[in-house]
């Protein structure tokens, strides 16, 4: 089998890609696409809740408590009680992290706007129905399913 040919490694390989580009953006602002993605995932105005973060985001607590502190030495993020759970805390933007959100998001939109530039509707409407059938049968743990009813 050519791997060139194989789902897995064209979405592997394209994720790679946009990372590389995204974090060599990110870089021009002493700044990581992780941090970016962050900044992106804090409600602007209200914060959000450091609990919900992590799960909102797929990352795991420690990977994701490194990238906090590292934007809090960066003056991007400040923590604060939250006001309905004493027992967490809420993550909110500082004027800097608001100025380096919208940053991150005019990046976003460039690349998106840029890609739908290049490609037909009907071609990005496929794309975002294979990647949706994709997640769906993963999520329902259909791809494997057949191996582990044979054992």
């Amino acid at each position: 089998m050519d791997k060139n040919r194989t789902i897995d490694h064209q979405l592997r390989a394209t994720w790679q890609a946009v990372a590389k580009m995204y974090n060599e953006q990110a870089a021009n602002h002493g700044s990581t696409m992780a941090m970016a993605f962050v900044l992106l995932s804090i409600h602007k105005e209200d914060g959000t809740p450091s609990t919900a973060l992590g799960p909102m985001m797929g990352m795991e607590p420690t990977s994701l408590s490194r990238i906090l502190k590292s934007m809090e030495d960066k003056g991007a993020i400040y923590r604060e009680k939250n006001p309905e759970d004493g027992r967490s805390v809420m993550i909110k933007l500082t004027e800097y992290g608001k100025q380096m959100r919208e940053i991150s998001k005019g990046h976003v939109y460039q690349f998106n706007d840029f890609v739908k530039s290049q490609v037909t509707e009907n071609d990005l409407d496929g794309f975002f129905k294979v990647t949706a059938t994709i997640n769906k049968l993963i999520a329902e743990k259909k791809i494997f399913e057949s191996i582990h009813q044979e054992k």
